[in-house]
């Protein structure tokens, strides 16, 4: 039974979703705020959308594509506000993503969460994704600093 629900992110969200990036578990991970909020509302190449749980958005997740024919794949971010950690609703919006962008003809899906997000590692690798490497230096953080990333994939057949 699927307990959660995705719909395209509106305007109308503006505000709930800065309150779920500003949270500091999720803005930890995520950066600026409402530079992020700005990103996901934006018209463009992403599809952000809301999870919404019992009536109530509770997170946010944003998928993006590469076309071009030779290296098509598709990728997926994810925040979660914290009130709703640990009851498996992330777990189920990238489940729900995933399979949409599979249906749609990709054959892998890629996600990058910090090196040392071990929560969101532990979510991903139990949807069947794997470990590709690690990504030096590849985000700074709020406080300037430089954090490695780590490259997740998933092949179609291997989700979970």
């Amino acid at each position: 039974m699927t307990r959660v629900t995705l719909r395209p992110l509106a305007e109308a969200d503006r505000s709930r979703v800065r309150e779920i990036l500003s949270a500091p578990e999720v803005s930890r991970w995520w950066g600026d705020p409402d530079e992020e909020t700005d990103g996901l509302l934006a018209e463009g190449e992403e599809q952000s959308y809301a999870i919404e749980y019992e009536g109530q958005t509770v997170g946010v997740i944003q998928s993006w594509e590469e076309l071009t024919p030779r290296y098509r794949h598709a990728g997926i971010d994810l925040a979660v506000h914290p009130d709703h950690h640990g009851l498996g609703l992330g777990t189920e919006a990238v489940r729900i993503l995933a399979q949409r962008l599979f249906d749609q003809g990709h054959h892998r899906i890629t996600i990058d969460p910090a090196a040392a997000n071990v929560r969101a590692i532990h979510v991903y690798e139990k949807l069947g994704f794997r470990r590709v490497g690690v990504l030096r230096d590849y985000e700074q953080g709020l406080d300037g600093t430089w954090h490695d990333g780590l490259l997740m994939d998933l092949l179609k057949g291997e989700l979970r």
